[in-house]
């Protein structure tokens, strides 16, 4: 009686511990880049396979290590994951040269396959989905000096930290911890999915740069049409995160894409409950 007693015990112990186990929430880490492969500027300082940078390189992978991620996912569309497949085989057996890949410097190679090799992934999962908008775009309008006086204090934030990096004045390891401090991701969320929605009455540029379809405007919102234009793509790379994962249970996801992304995406992933944010800096730096 006793032994049915104590194993009906052990059992619902076991069954409990299961059951938390289940509930628990995904921890996904997102950490945000100025793509590495747009740093070189034609200086040495610049280049990215320069044995300096490679350190600080190395020292942010180091620091993302400890956060042991069981799914790396890099911004690459899905359509393409046969390919990213092959060349992390390849990167895997030390038979990539990524100075001679077209990409190479980027930082779905730099980081996400180093750390991959590093942690002995056997897949690095592509979750882009890729829509061109680029902010010049948005180029008239009733209040449109609101929206380029944003874009202006972005670029004067930004624009010098990226100097310093390409003149080896700033590492690169401060730099990515520089622009993923959340007041800066704050910036660039602030620019990109409020402040266009002042903008009414206006056109698109027809030198800006787009991939999607124009023909449906309702240009007394073009400021909020703008808007829809990011925020369509990102529900995407969402909706992909949310079912790669699924599919292959991952359970600590590290997600790489470039810094304008990563606002809208915590926005998203902070009302599913399914899913627990750890801020990057809780691994690269002490958040001041």
């Amino acid at each position: 009686m006793r032994f049915t007693a104590i194993l009906l015990f052990v059992l619902l112990l076991t069954a409990t511990t299961v059951s938390a186990q289940q509930t628990e929430p995904v921890e996904i880490l997102f950490i945000g880049f100025d793509h590495l492969n747009q740093l070189a500027n034609g200086t040495p300082e610049s280049e990215v396979l320069s044995p300096k940078k490679q350190a600080e390189l190395a020292k942010l992978n180091a620091a993302l290590k400890r956060f042991a991620p069981d799914m790396i996912m890099v911004e690459v569309d899905p359509k393409g994951q046969a390919r990213l497949d092959s060349l992390f085989r390849l990167y895997r057996a030390g038979s990539l040269n990524l100075a001679n890949l077209e990409g190479g410097r980027s930082e779905t190679y730099q980081v996400g396959f180093a750390l991959g090799k590093l942690l002995n992934h056997q897949r690095i999962y592509g979750i882009d989905h890729y829509d061109a908008t680029s902010q010049s775009l948005l180029s008239q309008g009733e209040n449109i000096e609101i929206y380029r006086q944003g874009l202006q204090t972005l670029q004067k934030t930004a624009r010098p930290l990226k100097k310093a990096v390409q003149q080896d004045s700033l590492s690169l390891y401060d730099y990515v911890v520089a622009i993923n401090r959340p007041e800066m991701i704050q910036l660039t969320h602030r620019l990109f999915y409020n402040t266009p929605a002042l903008v009414v009455n206006g056109e698109f540029s027809e030198s800006g740069t787009h991939s999607a379809d124009l023909s449906k405007l309702d240009k007394a919102y073009i400021g909020a049409e703008f808007i829809s234009l990011f925020y369509n793509r990102n529900l995407k790379i969402y909706s992909n995160i949310l079912t790669t994962q699924l599919r292959n249970r991952g359970r600590k996801l590290l997600v790489m894409m470039g810094q304008t992304h990563i606002g809208v995406l915590q926005d998203l992933v902070k009302d599913n409950p399914a899913y627990k944010i750890i801020p990057a800096l809780t691994y690269l730096a002490p958040p001041k």
